[in-house]
């Protein structure tokens, strides 16, 4: 069985910064795409970044880029999205999700097997 549990969500002011991590664990895969997504209050759950197993190749959504960074650490079976620049907008459940077995990058929800609980995010003066 597999878990994946986010953390590091919180309020935060516009312009603050949070760092996301998102902790893999139970069956071990050779390799997986790592993703996050967010829901936003009374929105559809959207893509939100993507990163590769080894790290090489990232995808971001146009209105997080320059904002945001996914990175992980494999060895902490272990994903992380640094949110700097925060904007009210970017208020949201924010979800990790594990793509096993792949190694080319989607935004399609329906790739990704394993779900975390969701960390929220406010932002907010």
């Amino acid at each position: 069985q597999v878990q994946v549990v986010e953390s590091g969500g919180g309020l935060v002011q516009p312009g603050g910064s949070l760092r996301l991590s998102c902790v893999v664990s139970g069956r071990t895969f050779s390799q997986y795409v790592m993703g996050w997504f967010r829901q936003a209050p009374g929105k559809e759950r959207e893509f939100v970044a993507a990163i590769s197993w080894i790290g090489g190749s990232t995808d971001y959504i146009e209105s997080v880029k320059g904002r945001f960074t996914i990175s992980r650490d494999n060895a902490k079976n272990t994903g992380y999205l640094l949110m700097n620049n925060l904007k009210p907008e970017d208020t949201a459940v924010y979800y990790c999700a594990a793509d096993p077995g792949s190694i080319v990058l989607g935004r399609d929800q329906g790739r990704y097997d394993y779900w975390g609980q969701g960390t929220q995010v406010t932002v907010s003066s």
